[in-house]
């Protein structure tokens, strides 16, 4: 039987790596930084392809340094989701007799041999090569992961990247099958991000590659490396699609269309800008058969919800929700409107995009084209008496100013800011020539919001965080909590540990306290201060209280809420 060694003795005597080094990265090891390993690949001190080797000799296991394409591996790459296979740094090599090789970089992660083994129904046989050589063989492979997507690809590789169809929209994504190879490849981009619960696509061109990238649960992922050659076909057809100017490649652009997956209706916005090696797409994909969620569902608590009725529910003023690009503040407002549309009121919104159908609402698109901006809707809005008007945003001084003279006179007005916190919103408003007492007056309430993820049920367990994530939370008083959670990940999150996403919200009471500040013209911090004594519950205390009940992690709180103070 062959006597077991230590991992730092292998790399000592068969691979002369340094006692020095060894030993510092010893010492980094015990205080819980990393695996010996990593330390020293990290530190420079080690190279990938020796670690592997070394891991190769201590399991007595064979070491790949090349992993060749192998043929029918098709149907085991579609078991095993691309980011399963990237986050563990595993590739399978080949399938006999019930038996599937596969190259993993770490092989002491049994966990990932047992799922593995149930995803593809086969005995594991592990055998060793580099994180670098692995990540190579997934971005190769999981290009041709489908028949379809492969077809598409070839047949884009030996035609002209300027043969475009002049169909335009297909019936349904899922029934679409005989287009040309460019517009199935566009079609079975938006298709499978739609199945991904993608939020946005993007395409990003570079030197000597093309890459497409999902957002999902706000995380961007690498999919697909398409041919750089058919980019200039992708583009030109996505352009068709959103009715944009094909021949112009200098300005930005931006455009809209429709189409229908798996009998959803989808809205899919299209963002074009130029950079140094071709037009960068983004599509933001909007499905219309979603339904509204309830405050509840959005993840706001029992006490939060109370005040929030009670602010929405007065006769007039300005309630505003505040957060950046994509923190759900339009879904807020939606879900607001939804809880008080009667038909005792009358509701209007002036908005860009209209992203859902509110049933008994009048809702009105803004067109800049033709001039109809969030100003000069919302003029036409007031000659409709409205009892609610909602303003997707408030961009300038003008909108900011038509706001607060309707909420002045008796109508109840809902609308965004960008801001980073609910306090920044007074000030800003402030900045855009609001008099300080005019925003006093008008303003009830400030809504600042993120959005965390939520951890995976399927693969949720307890663990003991560090102190020092504490302390960079500035929770140390929590160093002796009970229970926190994280998520081990699993094929049902793609072993990311989450799965959908919850709101961690602060909002801010606009009492006499703080009017009194705004009128003296304090800064965001000093009202900031004065609003937490009052009562208010910062964004990070919110995302703590949800880690501790277990919705969310630590480490995704730190992620959203980065250094401010709590």
């Amino acid at each position: 039987m062959k006597q077991w060694r230590l991992l730092g003795e292998i790399l000592r005597d068969d691979f002369n790596i340094t006692n020095e080094h060894i030993e510092a990265a010893l010492a980094a090891q015990q205080q819980g930084q990393a695996r010996l390993g990593e330390i020293l690949v990290k530190k420079k001190w080690l190279s990938e392809e020796i670690l592997g080797r070394a891991l190769a000799v201590q399991q007595d296991l064979p070491f790949r340094q090349t992993l060749p394409d192998q043929a029918g591996v098709e149907d085991l790459l579609q078991r095993l989701p691309i980011s399963f296979a990237k986050e563990n740094k595993i590739y399978p090599l080949e399938r006999r007799q019930g038996r599937l090789l596969l190259a993993m970089a770490d092989p002491l992660n049994s966990q990932v041999l047992n799922d593995v083994a149930a995803l593809c129904g086969a005995i594991i046989e592990p055998c060793i090569s580099s994180s670098q050589e692995i990540m190579r063989a997934i971005n190769r492979g999981y290009e041709k992961m489908s028949s379809a997507t492969r077809e598409v690809i070839e047949e884009i590789e030996g035609e002209s990247s300027t043969d475009l169809s002049d169909d335009l929209e297909p019936e349904d994504l899922l029934d679409t099958s005989d287009e040309a190879p460019l517009i199935r490849f566009v079609n079975s981009l938006i298709k499978q991000g739609y199945k991904d619960r993608a939020s946005d696509i993007h395409i990003e061109p570079y030197e000597k590659e093309l890459i497409v990238r999902y957002r999902i649960d706000g995380i961007l992922y690498e999919v697909l490396h398409p041919p750089i050659k058919a980019h200039p076909g992708i583009v030109s057809r996505l352009k068709i699609m959103s009715h944009l100017n094909i021949a112009e490649k200098r300005l930005p652009q931006d455009g809209r269309f429709r189409v229908r997956v798996a009998g959803s209706d989808v809205d899919i916005r299209v963002s074009t800008l130029p950079t140094a090696y071709g037009e960068r797409v983004v599509l933001r994909l909007l499905d219309r058969a979603a339904t509204i969620l309830s405050l509840e569902e959005i993840g706001m608590d029992e006490d939060l919800l109370r005040h929030i009725l009670e602010m929405i529910a007065m006769p007039h003023g300005v309630f505003l929700v505040t957060g950046p690009t994509g923190s759900g503040k339009t879904t807020t407002l939606y879900s607001a409107l939804s809880r008080i549309n009667h038909h005792e009121k009358n509701i209007i919104t002036v908005e860009d995009p209209i992203e859902y159908e509110l049933a008994g609402v009048a809702q009105l698109q803004v067109n800049s084209k033709i001039g109809m901006t969030f100003a000069n809707g919302l003029r036409s809005i007031l000659r409709q008496d409205p009892d609610v008007i909602m303003v997707g945003e408030i961009r300038d001084r003008e909108t900011a100013e038509i706001a607060v003279q309707s909420a002045l006179t008796g109508h109840m007005v809902f609308s965004t800011l960008h801001t980073n916190d609910a306090a920044g919103a007074l000030t800003r408003l402030v900045e855009m020539d609001i008099e300080p007492f005019l925003a006093a007056s008008s303003v009830v309430g400030i809504l600042a919001q993120r959005l965390v993820r939520r951890i995976c049920h399927h693969c949720r367990e307890e663990y003991q965080p560090p102190a020092e994530l504490l302390e960079e939370l500035g929770e140390k008083g929590l160093a002796e909590a009970p229970v926190f959670y994280r998520g081990r990940g699993c094929p049902h999150c793609m072993n990311i540990g989450y799965w959908g996403r919850t709101g961690i919200y602060e909002l801010l009471t606009v009492d006499d306290a703080v009017r009194e500040l705004l009128l003296q013209n304090k800064d965001t911090a000093t009202i900031r201060h004065a609003a937490i004594e009052g009562g208010m519950r910062p964004l990070r205390a919110s995302g703590l209280a949800k880690a501790l009940r277990g919705d969310t992690s630590l480490e995704e709180v730190l992620r959203v809420t980065g250094k401010e103070a709590s």
